[in-house]
């Protein structure tokens, strides 16, 4: 999901260790650390697993710009978010510390960045498809999002794409949420603007009752605003896979197993009340079934 970010000179920037100093979001990781499994099976010579412990730190390929998923704290240098704090802890569960190093990725960049080597895994709200499993392995899915539901805060009576009926609701231009909402409400009236700032605006402006779009957008539009609020869960489906080098059957097994354990924990969900959960109201979500 390119479009959730904006294109970045390629620079590698320190990742956390998940120590104990008194910085934003410390508290939080190392909670979730405290939880976290460390595998303690066999590692197959010179597989990726074997490479990463020898190194002694897992390469991402990921953002440092997205609110609630992958965002670098520009005091600390933390790492804080959804896709950030999975990363941690999959390379704790690696070498047995959160140690990870990322290299900023685009839409462009993330395939040829697993191609050849320079990062172990994307991180990176990367959307599962049939085209990019041409060239990309997937352990996951870790996430599903899709068309969620934007009102303003305090706002009563929408809680689900039913509740949209007969409404004014706000879209962005040519998005997919145009009939995401025709097909979850025909009779709302549709009401559609350039942009997701523009949207945004609108919303707050009175202009419509509810905004429709990827929920990956708008936990970063309510994580700046407060005034905004997500209602529900996503009623339409886009499932985010972990990238791994193509044909490496071996270590997308191994993500797919880790996945699957902190998911069985609540680990998986005790990370999404940490980042996501903060601007999502209702309980956790069950994570997706893996390899669905």
């Amino acid at each position: 999901m390119g479009r959730l970010f904006v294109a970045a000179l390629l620079l590698f920037v320190a990742g956390c260790s998940g120590g104990t100093e008194a910085v934003p979001g410390a508290g939080k990781i190392d909670a979730l650390l405290a939880k976290a499994p460390v595998y303690a099976g066999e590692v197959t010579p010179g597989s990726a697993v074997d490479r990463i412990r020898k190194r002694g730190e897992l390469l991402i390929g990921g953002s440092q710009d997205a609110p609630l998923l992958s965002q670098l704290d520009p005091i600390s240098g933390e790492l804080t978010g959804f896709d950030a704090y999975l990363g941690k802890l999959l390379a704790h569960y690696v070498v047995g510390k959160p140690s990870t190093e990322l290299l900023t990725a685009t839409s462009e960049t993330r395939e040829p960045l697993l191609a050849n080597g320079t990062v172990d895994v994307i991180i990176q709200t990367y959307t599962i498809t049939p085209a990019r499993q041409e060239r990309v392995s997937f352990a996951g899915p870790y996430y599903r999002s899709g068309q969620s539901i934007a009102v303003r805060k305090g706002t009563s009576g929408i809680a689900k794409p039913a509740d949209l009926v007969g409404r004014t609701v706000i879209v962005g231009a040519n998005t997919p949420g145009v009939k995401a909402v025709r097909d979850a409400a025909p009779t709302a009236e549709v009401v559609e603007f350039g942009s997701d700032p523009e949207c945004v605006t609108a919303l707050k402006q009175g202009r419509g009752e509810a905004y429709v779009q990827d929920q990956a957008i708008l936990v970063a539009d309510a994580s700046k605003d407060g005034e905004l609020q997500l209602v529900g869960e996503p009623f339409t489906e886009d499932l985010y896979g972990i990238g791994i080098r193509h044909g490496d059957a071996e270590f997308t097994a191994f993500v797919n197993d880790w996945l699957r354990e902190i998911g069985e924990s609540g680990l998986w969900q005790e990370v999404w009340k940490q980042t996501i959960g903060t601007v999502v109201t209702g309980d956790a979500p069950a994570p997706p079934a893996i390899a669905s």
